[in-house]
């Protein structure tokens, strides 16, 4: 009875879970072997470019001491998810790479390092997807001490700063009228004050932008301010050496609303074409933003001592979306494995001989699979290769095993030739290198 009680029991489980659809936290996705092809290749690109520059990675915990991420990112700390109290430490999940780094850096004395991070980092957001075709993005760049050098002359009281810098951080996403709304409405700021600030925040433009800033009668009488105009300068001057100044835009309205930022702040800005009638570009989001935080490791190391840092943090998820779109628009077939080619039989009873090749190319470094069955039929191995897009099959049969040799086909032109088993590798790695 008791037996016939569990399996009634486990019967109407499955019934009850082919009735409820499963379902994921909001604002997260699971990925299919081809979304997470696009992912690799994304990120074997960013790679790269790391490397190039000869940066080196690290690693740090998914979790923090909640006193670690507090107090770091102003009005975004609401974001934080927090970890339920389990009667210790009070721990929050990471909510970006930078705070983690900056303790990193405190608690083994480092001054000097050049790395890269790539993990996932976890919000409270509602994250929206702006879909569409992408064809350019540009960068624009900012300082705080401009930033904090504008509120000082327009008259903002310092206590007010890092909350209108938030405010300020929202012109991309809305117009100047709702941002200064919040400002009047909610942070209590005159609408004097904050016109003064809407007419800096217009401002964008390059090298004679920051002449005439210099010269503004204004910010001219805030040391922090011309402070940031000088050091943008200098980056503009270096911008034109690396012959990529014309790709950049110095704007007024670029805020970035973490408190920990000290000095530059940039973002990387995707364009989407609005039609196909018309040459103008609108902004879809940003693909990539960071900046200064000269400040952010003294607050971890005992005695306060400043380390100097820079850095970027690049949006992989909005990234990712693009590819996908970009993919899925060009109907490209996208390759899920690396293999180089299959091994294959012509006629059966030939199992052991397909797992002798298998083990012989993989110990020579070649990425090889074979059908996980006993006799296979030729066809199916064929059709397998045109499905997954294996540009080679080693084909074996017994004549081919008498006269010491393996049958290679190209999948693309049905071309076959016979290949001494000696010389087998070195024609399959000759075939699949990319220049």
């Amino acid at each position: 009875m008791a037996e016939e009680e569990s399996l009634r029991r486990q019967a109407d489980l499955v019934r009850r879970l082919k009735k409820e659809k499963a379902c994921q936290e909001e604002g997260t996705r699971d990925y299919s072997p081809k979304q997470m092809a696009i992912r690799e290749k994304v990120f074997s690109i960013i790679i790269n470019c790391f490397k190039r520059h000869g940066a080196e990675t690290i690693d740090t915990p998914v979790f923090e001491l909640k006193e670690t991420l507090t107090g770091k990112y102003g009005e975004d700390s609401k974001l934080i998810y927090d970890l339920k109290d389990q009667g210790g430490e009070l721990l929050s999940l990471r909510y970006d790479l930078t705070v983690p780094f900056a303790r990193y850096l405190a608690m083994n004395k480092i001054t000097n390092i050049k790395r890269y991070h790539i993990a996932k980092v976890y919000r409270r957001d509602n994250p929206a997807m702006t879909r569409g075709r992408y064809r350019e993005f540009y960068q624009c760049v900012n300082d705080r001490r401009i930033l904090d050098g504008m509120f000082a002359v327009c008259g903002v009281p310092d206590s007010k700063f890092r909350t209108i810098c938030s405010s300020v951080d929202k012109l991309d996403k809305m117009s100047w009228e709702d941002v200064k709304s919040e400002m009047v409405g909610e942070k209590g700021l005159s609408p004097e004050i904050a016109d003064n600030i809407g007419e800096y925040v217009k401002l964008h433009g390059g090298l004679n932008q920051i002449e005439q800033l210099l010269q503004d009668p204004k910010l001219s009488q805030n040391k922090l301010a011309m402070e940031g105009l000088g050091e943008m300068k200098l980056l503009f001057e270096y911008l034109t050496l690396f012959g990529i100044s014309d790709q950049v835009s110095f704007d007024l309205s670029l805020a970035r609303g973490l408190d920990y930022y000290t000095g530059v702040i940039y973002e990387a800005v995707l364009l989407q074409q609005q039609n196909d009638h018309t040459e103008e570009s609108v902004g879809v989001g940003s693909v990539a933003g960071g900046g200064r935080y000269d400040g952010l490791v003294g607050m971890f190391d005992p005695k306060g001592r400043k380390v100097p840092c820079v850095g970027v943090s690049i949006g992989i998820e909005r990234i990712f979306s693009i590819m996908e779109q970009k993919m899925e628009a060009s109907e490209e077939k996208i390759r899920t494995t690396e293999t180089q080619v299959l091994v294959a039989s012509a006629q059966k009873k030939l199992l052991e001989e397909r797992l002798k090749l298998v083990s012989e190319l993989w110990d020579s470094g070649i990425k090889a699979e074979m059908l996980y069955k006993k006799n296979p039929k030729l066809l199916n191995q064929l059709q397998y290769c045109e499905e997954t897009g294996i540009p080679l099959v080693a084909i074996l049969g017994e004549q081919e095993l008498k006269d010491g040799v393996v049958k290679l086909r190209d999948v693309a032109t049905r071309e076959e030739v016979d290949i001494c088993r000696g010389k087998l590798v070195e024609e399959i790695k000759r075939r699949t290198s990319h220049p």
